[in-house]
């Protein structure tokens, strides 16, 4: 927790970006009848039987101070697929960055081991060697904004049927332009010191003498 929140508090550096991630899966639902469009007095009316069409995962990429957060959508939430996200940060949105810090919750996919899994060994090690990684503790996962930014989507952009991961990308593009056009970011001012003192039951009790 402490590695976290020290690393949180570091001052902005476009070298060292700071990068936090999560993931959460999106029940893709269908309709088994045309809603009823709204009427002056009437809100739109859906038929409460619906369809399952399976589920879509989301990566949430959120760089607080920086403003700006990115949703990839995959099928899976495999370790080919986590690298896949790795890779395109490294490769494609900080190809000149010293290193890129990453925090993230210590799901089994989420290991630097995973490149290995998706790419040559060489290559694996170059990427690899692109990232500083700060797991947040086991049920700590609130230290990470990427949490945060998925708890916003979930209410303003995926309470709603969607039926296709071609409507989920549909619905997810505006959301993400216009959060990064305003660059809504995080003021974090949770500090190490708060914690000794608001969670001190965490603390091991240590005897003097």
């Amino acid at each position: 927790m402490e590695d976290v929140l020290e690393m949180s508090h570091r001052p902005y550096d476009p070298k060292r970006p700071q990068v936090c991630l999560d993931e959460a899966s999106k029940q893709l639902v269908g309709e088994t009848a045309e809603p009823i469009p709204a009427e002056p007095g009437q809100p739109e009316r859906f038929d409460y039987e619906y369809v399952r069409n399976g589920t879509a995962n989301l990566f949430m990429l959120s760089e607080p101070l920086a403003g700006w957060r990115h949703v990839m959508v995959t099928e899976r939430r495999t370790a080919r697929d986590f690298a896949e996200v790795l890779r395109w940060l490294a490769e494609d949105v900080y190809p000149d960055a010293e290193k890129v810090v990453l925090v993230m919750d210590n799901l089994n996919t989420h290991k630097l081991a995973s490149l290995y899994e998706a790419f040559p060994p060489d290559q694996a090690r170059r990427l690899a060697e692109r990232f500083e990684v700060h797991h947040t503790p086991k049920h700590g996962s609130w230290l990470n904004v990427a949490e945060i930014e998925l708890s916003v989507l979930a209410r303003q952009c995926l309470d709603r049927r969607i039926a296709s991961v071609e409507v989920l990308l549909d619905q997810l593009e505006p959301w993400e332009v216009e959060r990064n056009d305003r660059q809504v970011g995080v003021n974090w001012r949770f500090t190490t010191a708060d914690a000794r003192i608001k969670l001190k039951r965490l603390y091991p009790a240590v005897q003097d003498g």
